[in-house]
This record gives C-alpha cells, sequence and structure tokens, in this order.
C-alpha cells in the first residue's frame, strides 16, 4: 500500500496529493532475504551479487554505455554541466562537465491484444509501475526522516 498526503500548494492555492515515503528504506539485507525466498539462491548469494551490481554497472556506464536490467529497466550517465553555456563550438570541452548523474527508464512492456477497432489494443506500461499500487491517505505523523524522505522521493500526484 502506497501513501499519500494532502498538499496545498504555494504556487495556486490549490489542494494535491502528494506521494510519501514512511519508514525507513528497505535494505540490501531485506531485498537478499526476499529474493532468497522466491527463488533457489541463498540471501548470502543473492547479497554477494546485489553488492558487485553497483560497481559492475558503473563500470560499463563510465565506458559510454547504458546497461539494461530485464524487468528493470536501463541505467545511463549523464553529464551535468554549467548552465551558461559556452559561445562556439570551439570552446566545448570535458572542463565544462561538473558532474555526473544517474538516470534511469523504467523497463517497457505491451499489455492487451485485439485491434483499436474492436476496442482492445495494446498498451505500453513501465516496469516496477506495473503492479496495482492501492493508496491511502497517510493519517499518521510524518516524521523527520519520512518528510525528507517525502521531499526527495515523493511526487506530485497532479498532473
Amino acid at each position: 500500500m502506497a501513501f499519500y498526503k494532502k498538499v496545498q500548494m504555494k504556487v495556486n492555492g490549490k489542494w494535491y496529493p502528494k506521494s510519501i515515503l514512511v519508514g525507513s528504506a528497505i535494505t540490501t539485507e531485506q531485498i537478499s532475504k526476499r529474493v532468497a525466498a522466491e527463488s533457489t539462491v541463498s540471501p548470502a548469494d543473492v547479497r554477494a551479487v546485489l553488492t558487485a551490481l553497483g560497481g559492475v554497472m558503473g563500470d560499463y556506464m563510465a565506458q559510454g554505455r547504458s546497461v539494461k536490467l530485464d524487468g528493470i529497466g536501463s541505467f545511463y550517465f549523464t553529464a551535468a554541466t554549467n548552465k551558461n553555456g559556452v559561445a562556439t563550438e570551439k570552446e566545448v570541452t570535458a572542463a565544462l562537465i561538473n558532474g555526473v548523474r544517474v538516470r534511469f527508464i523504467p523497463e517497457t512492456r505491451f499489455r492487451g491484444g485485439g485491434t483499436r477497432a474492436t476496442g482492445g489494443g495494446r498498451r505500453a506500461v513501465r516496469g516496477l509501475t506495473d503492479v496495482d499500487i492501492e493508496w491511502e491517505e497517510w493519517k499518521g505523523k510524518v516524521t523527520s526522516e519520512d518528510s525528507e524522505s517525502s521531499t526527495e522521493g515523493g511526487e506530485d500526484l497532479n498532473p
């Protein structure tokens, strides 16, 4: 179950639901145990693979490659640069790059069948969000940890 809170936007004074994160982040250990329970692999083996995954992905992305994980999506690096830019093409150098960001695109799958004429048709759905999410208003107190998480990880649900 996912949670939201009611938030009034300062810009227009209107109210919107805003997703919030509650509790602490799920750990690698918790993921390892759950994956092990749903497979034939031990929790220690899953943890070892997950621990190595970040370094391996980073290495490939540093080589200018994207990394696609089936059922999850694709990861790649982008360069963060000075927003002022430069006047000419000759002035563009790697020195203008002042940071790196990791970008993520969830895997796209297609659901449905039939034709549009029959009301069917296929629709694209993104991996990781291809689950039925039941939203419930958060009635508890948002802790400072939850509040920080909400700011970073939560999203406005308004269009």
